[in-house]
């Protein structure tokens, strides 16, 4: 029988391939998840305090081994509810800057409860930022840069995601993110 965490890992990492890939959502992430540079943590934190201090560490590890590129820090059983971890990106940003990472990395939020402001709850367009379970992704600011630099296009990325969210419609959506969980 799979570890729990394992679980919560195969189920994320799932969530990578069929919807952030296979949709096209983000195309830098194939050639990181191919190449092994995607580190994938669960934080056992119950509490904002715990969660800060496993960011805190993700976030120390992601600078000093350069070989993860990105680090997907799973949440499971705190901040279940988005508003609640919505406003806990504030104290992310706190972390960033008193750790003197603030332009070195950036946190972007997933949550399968992510809800865009001036969006209803069940818009397909809030699926671009719904996860199995939330999630913060540290990300190296030069590497995105550089990614961006090299791709064509990359502000109508928004756009074209949104486009293919309202495309596909809520109900494939839910049946999407649903075919991610492990058992």
């Amino acid at each position: 029988m799979p570890d729990k965490n394992d679980v919560i890992i195969e189920s994320t990492r799932h969530w990578v391939e069929r919807v952030v890939i296979d949709l096209n959502l983000c195309p830098f992430a194939k050639r990181e998840l191919v190449n092994g540079r995607v580190r994938f943590s669960v934080s056992e934190a119950l509490d904002r305090a715990t969660l800060l201090e496993d960011l805190q560490r993700e976030l120390q590890r992601l600078d000093s081994d350069t070989s993860i590129e990105t680090t997907l820090l799973i949440h499971p059983q705190v901040l279940t509810d988005f508003y609640d971890y919505n406003n806990f990106l504030d104290e992310v940003d706190i972390l960033l800057e008193h750790l003197g990472y603030d332009g070195i990395f950036q946190v972007a939020s997933f949550h399968p409860d992510y809800q865009f402001g001036g969006t209803a709850p069940e818009d397909p367009e809030n699926y671009t930022n719904r996860a199995p379970y939330p999630v913060l992704h540290l990300l190296r600011e030069a590497s995105l840069e550089q990614a961006i630099n090299h791709y064509p296009d990359t502000g109508l990325i928004p756009e074209r995601n949104i486009a293919l969210m309202n495309e596909m419609g809520v109900d494939k959506l839910k049946a999407l993110l649903a075919t991610c969980f492990v058992k």
